[in-house]
């Protein structure tokens, strides 16, 4: 017992030479944990977004009454993926993130097609002159043209992270 307990801080028995001979933390877990950072901070931006596309489509409804399907459905598919690559994340399952990489870019292709079916977009999108007079469009467009930035670096980080995630190849 009295060997453990230094003085100096050192277990007795330890000049400091062995060094070479200590385990050393492979790169690949400080990766993970990087990408497990930043994928963290992404699916909060992605889940921000959402709540933004979300006010977007349903602000219209209370006016008009009518609800975009597509716009409902890709907001429904968003927010469950994003459960689904939280849980990846904290519990380092591939699969959970493989499956929020799938679902989150399906909801932003759905999103991105149901902004060019909207006749309304693609009149602004044609005449920039009409910017000002159709703000819902105008700001539709502007936070889907968001999530698909977003979630392109959200699907190049979560793909470096389950790759990062996988056991190393032996080579023979």
């Amino acid at each position: 017992m009295s060997q453990r307990k230094s003085i100096n801080g050192r277990p007795s028995g330890t000049d400091g030479s062995d060094f070479s001979y200590r385990m050393v933390v492979d790169s690949r877990y400080q990766r993970v944990a990087e990408g497990k950072s930043r994928l963290c901070k992404l699916i909060l931006i992605q889940g921000f977004i959402q709540l933004l596309v979300a006010v977007v489509v349903f602000l219209p409804t209370v006016e008009w009454g009518t609800l975009d399907r597509l716009s409902v459905s890709s907001s429904v598919i968003f927010f469950l993926s994003l459960l689904i690559g939280e849980l990846g994340r904290k519990r380092s399952r591939a699969i959970l993130l493989k499956l929020y990489l799938f679902g989150s870019s399906v909801a932003v292709i759905i999103s991105v097609v149901s902004v060019l079916q909207s006749k309304k977009s693609l009149e602004v999108i044609k005449d920039l002159s009409k910017w000002a007079t159709t703000k819902p469009e105008v700001s539709q467009i502007g936070v889907v043209s968001l999530g698909l930035v977003v979630q392109i670096f959200a699907f190049t980080v979560a793909t470096s992270l389950i790759q990062n995630m996988a056991p190393p190849k032996r080579s023979s």
